[in-house]
């Protein structure tokens, strides 16, 4: 078989590009990059730059903005959205332990074949193209 016809996210039933697609690394990285820029800047605002507050911040941020809406601002700007295995959205459940085991770094490291973080399976999300 030729690499084309194998690629990241078939086993997932998504279409090789365009919406529905898997994000690639460089659109993940642009929207990580934005939400930690925006906790920087409140935590910097309003706490003196706390570390804390960075981190809580950007932690409230992914949980209820993807639980709610399937994306962060950095996911809007990168034109990527989360979303369930089947469908749905993402829930509060799921968005939590998402968020949980991204900052634990580790989880967000180790990647599969299609190209999903721990993260995204053990909260059986995955990362589309909008």
């Amino acid at each position: 078989m030729t690499e084309s016809a194998n690629w990241a996210g078939k086993r997932l039933g998504l279409p090789e590009s365009g919406p529905g697609s898997l994000a690639k690394m460089g659109r993940r990285f642009l929207a990580l990059s934005i939400d930690w820029a925006l906790a920087l800047m409140v935590a910097k605002a309003f706490f003196n730059a706390d570390n804390t507050a960075t981190l809580t911040f950007f932690m409230l941020e992914q949980w209820l903005l993807v639980a709610t809406t399937g994306n962060s601002f950095g996911h809007l700007i990168a034109g990527i959205k989360v979303r369930k295995l089947d469908g749905s959205h993402v829930g509060l459940v799921s968005a939590l332990l998402r968020i949980g085991l991204i900052l634990l770094v580790i989880p967000a490291t180790i990647w599969d074949a299609d190209n999903r973080g721990l993260h995204d399976k053990a909260a059986k999300t995955v990362l589309v193209r909008r």
